[in-house]
This record gives structure tokens, sequence and C-alpha cells, in this order.
């Protein structure tokens, strides 16, 4: 490169804008289509209302970041990314029923339960999360199915494991039965690491797992890889929290405020408001900390994971 020749800037809206459009028009391909299945009584309706037209998608931009990052398959990514973003919707579906939040907004329009009724809307959750582990694992003569049995094997263990009993299903556990307690951080801390922080970090380990050889595989980087994942899904349940309190349901896209109303412990009720933004931002520093140690191990191409993590902590909404 000549000394006058720059290295173009990375846009993380660009970038994104470009993930987010192969990832939509992956989910819309394989989340059942009603018209190949009439006789399941709505449920490729009620399934498809709840993936698609909605959501940040941050997950899926985390598994393509982290792929990029370490020169993996961008086919293995983008089937983990909507296997993530699946089992995301599912537990959304789930969390919003009656017996767990009774929630009537998530993503700007009515939770599934109220849109669909109760029932339709626990087997639209229980049909997305096996659909999920079906995407991760091809059958042989499917065009995109360039995924060895090994990877396959070791993408699933990895998100059974985060949407698990040590991971998202138990976190839920512990949120549920901390209504009306006071947590103190280490308990608080617990629950969102697997509530909330496990599927984010797997995520990211789900990218770097879609490259099997080179620097990806060695234990730095993947020491480094698993820091930038806790500290990215612990930041954005802080930040969430945070929001909770300062943004109103029409920019958040679902209900504000229930956290307080339902007495839920949070990191703003634990720490305040102001040391809860302090504290988001060390996280930033964190991930920012982990890259650099990406970097030093011979992967550059780390831009997408930092200017995700920075969106992530910064953001309104």
């Amino acid at each position: 490169m000549k000394s006058s020749e720059k290295t173009p800037l990375f846009n993380l809206n660009t970038w994104s804008v470009d993930q987010l459009a192969r990832v939509e028009q992956a989910l819309s391909r394989w989340v059942v289509c009603p018209e190949d299945a009439p006789a399941l009584a709505g449920l490729g309706h009620a399934m498809r209302y709840a993936v698609l037209d909605g959501g940040k998608r941050l997950r899926p931009l985390l598994v393509m970041a982290a792929c990029e990052a370490v020169a993996g398959s961008a086919n293995a990514a983008l089937r983990a990314a909507c296997a993530v973003e699946l089992i995301h919707a599912y537990s959304l579906v789930h969390d919003d029923l009656p017996c767990m939040d009774n929630d009537v907004l998530r993503r700007g329009k009515p939770t599934v339960h109220v849109a669909f009724g109760q029932a339709s809307a626990l087997l639209a959750g229980d049909a997305l999360q096996a659909l999920a582990f079906e995407l991760l694992t091809p059958a042989l003569d499917t065009t995109d199915a360039a995924i060895d049995s090994a990877t396959q094997a070791h993408l699933c263990r990895m998100l059974a494991q985060a949407a698990g009993f040590k991971g998202m299903a138990g976190g839920q556990a512990i949120d549920l039965a901390s209504v009306g307690k006071q947590l103190n951080s280490s308990e608080l801390h617990e629950m969102h690491a697997l509530k909330t922080g496990a599927l984010l970090k797997a995520s990211v380990m789900m990218g770097a797992a879609c490259s099997q050889s080179g620097p990806a595989t060695s234990i730095a980087v993947q020491d480094a890889l698993r820091n930038y994942g806790d500290a990215i899904g612990l930041a954005f349940q802080v930040v969430d929290d945070i929001l909770d309190v300062t943004a109103d349901s029409a920019v958040l896209g679902k209900t504000a405020g229930k956290d307080a109303a339902q007495d839920k412990p949070t990191f703003v009720s634990l720490m305040g408001l102001q040391a809860s933004q302090d504290y988001a931002q060390q996280l930033l520093q964190r991930t920012l900390h982990s890259l650099a140690q990406l970097e030093a191990a011979g992967l550059p191409n780390t831009h997408a994971l930092r200017g995700l993590a920075d969106m992530l902590v910064n953001r309104q909404h």
C-alpha cells in the first residue's frame, strides 16, 4: 500500500445493513411458510409473527462479527446466527406469557399470546426452539450444507447450554423467584449472566467456532472472545435496566417501567442510575481490552465487534 493510501474506515451501519439483509432473507426462507403447511392451524403464522420484522438482531450480528474476526465460514455463521435468533425469539414468546412476565407489547406490536392466544404462543415457542437446532444440522443435500459434523455438534452443544438449565432458562427461573426480593451484587450478576448473558456470549463463541483452524483456535484467542462475550452480555443487561427507567414504551418497543412495577431486582435498583451508567462504560472498556488481545494474537479484523460493543452500551432503545 502506498503511503498516500488509507484503509477505508469501518462503517457499522453499512456493515449491519448488509448482514441484517442476509439474516432477514434467511429467516424468512427458513421459518415455516404457512402456505407450505396449511394444516398446522395457524402455527406457521404465529412463528413468523414472533421472529420476522422486528428486533435489534444483536445476537445474529455478534455471530457474524465474531466469524469475520476469525475468518470463519460465512455459510456456517449465517445458520448459527439464525439459530441463535430463533432461540431468542422463542424465549421472548414464553417470557411474555401470563404465567411468566405477562406482557402485552414486544418489538412494537402485541405479544404473540395477545395476537394468537396462549396455546398457540406456547407451541410457536416450542417449534422455534426445535427449528434452531434443525438449522444447525442441515441435510447433506442442502445447497449450503458445508458444515462438517464436528462443527455442527459443537454449535448445537453451545446453543443448548446457553439456552438451558445453566443458561437462559436457569436465569429466568432465578428471575421469577426473585420478584420482591433484594439481591446482592453477586446474586444479581449471576442471574443476568445466565438469563441474558449466556446467549449473547454463545453468539460470540458460536461465530468464532465457524473457524476451525489458525489463530482462532488458540487458548489466548478463545479466552479473549469469552471475556468479550462475558462483558458484552453483562453490559446489555445493565443498559436494559437503565433504559427501563429512562425511556418510554414507544421508543423501547416494549413496556417501559415494568421491572419496577413488578418489583424486580435490577442494576438500577441496586446501584442507582448514575452508578449503573458508569458501570456500563466500564464494561465497554473491558470489551475493548479483549479486542486488543485478539489483535495482538494476529486477528486484526475486530471492527464489527468493536462497533457493536459501542452501539450496545450507548444505545437509546
